[in-house]
């Protein structure tokens, strides 16, 4: 399937989404659980009628004998679970078009979670009743046939890209709910290419989970670079997340991408169900910015948030407030801190976070700059604003790496002027894009063959405006500091961390590109200084004619 039959396919399926809120008796953010589940649906129908004929032969191979297996236990070696004949997808389209088909899809979902136990408690089931409204029974009737438009062909890493975009496309249409579970593609491919995570029995850590999108592109990422199934059998995926139905999403997300993995429903600052101090190889997330209602005796003896330090008000409450446990003022250090200590010797780290906190003052300064002074931190971006569908400010991305070579350096990267608008309020990265930003990581590390190897790649299929906008940036193939772009700060020195007071805004050490003038920098200095002058002069003869107008007022109303 071409790149333009999909997004012709992704764009008939989601008029199905239009559909319910034309007619369906459901809240507008409630609209994401019966179109996933149905989604889920065809893709287990279509992964297993790819593996049927197969089930079948093994089955009748061995019927009768002492080798003879159920029929369940060969489907679930052979796809991955057993599906009963109710829950087929012809069978539930081609049942008559009335309220009697809700029953049907209900009947389905449950049929397959007892069946399948890993399944149990994940998939919708009541909501469907409010899809057969009264005035248009054959609602439910006319989506299910929109999702039997998928082809029957088709690969099953298409079904992982449908289901994203509908959690995309969720998540801007809900607003503030449906960001919540939903970090932009774009951005966790970004944040992937550059923690480059390798196959083999690797742990990968989210405690702020949401619908699973950091571990379906890691997995995704490994798949790119020639990992095989049998490699991905030993990467682990174990996730944490307090809204009981994004848990739910996750685990469907997880399903329909055959990652291997875990979905916890919990708090992360109350609850640990991995144990996770120095036991996980990469750590990804997006938490919630800026939670201050986290009870400070909750986290204070806690190794996860410890370690660097827990948040504390300057001053403790007075004696009205006594009663009233103490709170940190702000959650993004606990979340920094827990990221940092789930690493284990080799791990690797990529989070969200606000841009507030690389400057952030008081007690979360300290906790920062024993961070910075341990070497940890390996890499700071700035984000473009709007590529979040909640946040229109930028974001900062904080990369760890507990094998970093360099412990008194830190890579910053100004990526706020590199994006492609989608509309008036959204952009993303490009493919290119986040190969250009990624390849800045690969150069600073000393991989200068993956250059080459990219510009070799964008010659071959003729994108001559992306090699030479590497080719402008780095000339010999090499990393270089580029102002507006990318500058590796020292901890020492002049204009290095400390002098900046571990501040670790990229702005403050990559600069902001004059744009090409033919100005030295002293020329643009004395430029400056011709205008400010010539500024000065203009100010004073504005006053001398506002002077000279009143006194001419005055003598006409004489």
């Amino acid at each position: 399937m071409t790149d333009l039959e999909l997004k012709s396919l992704k764009d008939r399926l989601w008029h199905s989404a239009d559909l319910l809120r034309s007619g369906a008796h459901l809240a507008a953010n409630k609209y994401g659980q019966p179109i996933l589940g149905l989604i889920f649906l065809r893709y287990a129908d279509v992964l297993f009628k790819q593996h049927k004929a197969e089930i079948d032969e093994e089955f009748n191979q061995y019927k009768g004998s002492r080798m003879e297996r159920e029929y369940k236990d060969i489907a679930i070696e052979k796809c991955g679970f057993f599906l009963p004949e109710c829950a087929y997808f012809d069978f539930i389209n081609d049942a008559p078009d009335n309220a009697e088909k809700a029953i049907l899809v209900k009947k389905a979902m449950e049929a397959i979670e007892t069946e399948n136990p890993r399944m149990q408690g994940v998939l919708p089931k009541e909501v469907y009743g409010q899809l057969v409204p009264e005035e248009e029974p054959e609602l439910l009737s006319r989506i299910v046939r929109i999702f039997k438009d998928i082809p029957e062909d088709i690969s099953i890493d298409i079904f992982g890209q449908i289901y994203e975009y509908f959690l995309g496309n969720f998540a801007l249409a809900e607003g503030q709910g449906g960001g919540a579970f939903y970090t932009p593609a774009t951005v966790v491919q970004y944040m992937v290419e550059v923690l480059r995570p390798t196959t083999g029995d690797k742990k990968f850590l989210d405690p702020a989970c949401g619908s699973g999108g950091m571990f379906v592109q890691a997995a995704r990422y490994m798949h790119r670079h020639n990992a095989t199934n049998e490699q991905m059998m030993n990467f682990r995926c174990y996730g944490v997340e307090k809204e009981p139905d994004t848990v739910k999403l996750a685990k469907m997300n997880l399903l329909l991408n055959n990652v291997r993995g875990e979905i916890t429903e919990a708090n992360s600052f109350y609850s640990d169900p991995y144990n996770a101090f120095g036991q996980f190889d990469y750590v990804m997330a997006n938490p919630p910015f800026n939670v201050d209602e986290v009870v400070v005796d909750k986290v204070a003896d806690d190794a996860r948030f410890n370690t660097y330090g827990v948040p504390r008000n300057k001053t403790k409450a007075g004696k009205k407030d006594s009663d009233k446990k103490e709170t940190v003022p702000n959650a993004n250090y606990l979340w920094i801190g827990y990221f940092a200590t789930a690493l284990n010797d080799n791990g690797k780290a990529a989070l969200v976070m606000a841009n507030s906190a690389s400057d952030a003052g008081g007690s979360e300064y300290e906790i920062r700059k024993k961070m910075i002074e341990a070497g940890i931190i390996s890499q700071m971006v700035t984000l473009p604003s709007n590529m979040f569908s909640t946040v229109t400010l930028p974001a900062t991305l904080w990369f760890f790496d507990k094998q970093k070579k360099h412990k008194d350096e830190i890579l910053f990267i100004d990526a706020r002027s590199i994006f492609t608008q989608v509309d008036r309020a959204h952009r993303k990265f490009s493919d290119e894009q986040i190969k250009n930003l990624g390849i800045i990581t690969s150069l600073y590390n000393g991989d200068t063959r993956a250059f080459q190897d990219l510009i070799a790649e964008y010659k071959a299929v003729g994108k001559q405006e992306q090699v030479d906008w590497l080719m402008e940036r780095f000339p010999e193939g090499k990393y270089q500091d580029v102002i507006g772009l990318c500058k590796v700060a020292k901890l020492e020195g002049e204009d290095g961390i400390i002098e900046q007071d571990y501040s670790l805004n990229a702005g403050r050490y990559v600069g902001v590109v004059i744009e090409d003038d033919g100005m030295t920098v002293d020329e643009f200095k004395a430029e400056m200084q011709r205008l400010h002058s010539e500024f000065e002069t203009l100010s004073i003869q504005a006053q001398e004619l506002e002077k000279e107008i009143n006194s001419n007022m005055l003598d006409i109303l004489k």
